[in-house]
């Protein structure tokens, strides 16, 4: 959705992470994200 504003001061950043959750139990959440982040 931002590809028309690539390489401008309006671009999202190489290094953003968006979190996008709803009504999920929180520990499968972490859990998640635990496994999502361990191979960074």
């Amino acid at each position: 959705t931002h590809a028309s504003v690539r390489g401008t001061e309006l671009a999202v950043p190489e290094n953003l992470l968006r979190l996008s959750v709803g009504i999920e139990d929180v520990e499968d959440l972490i859990t998640d994200l635990e496994e999502a982040l361990g191979g960074l």
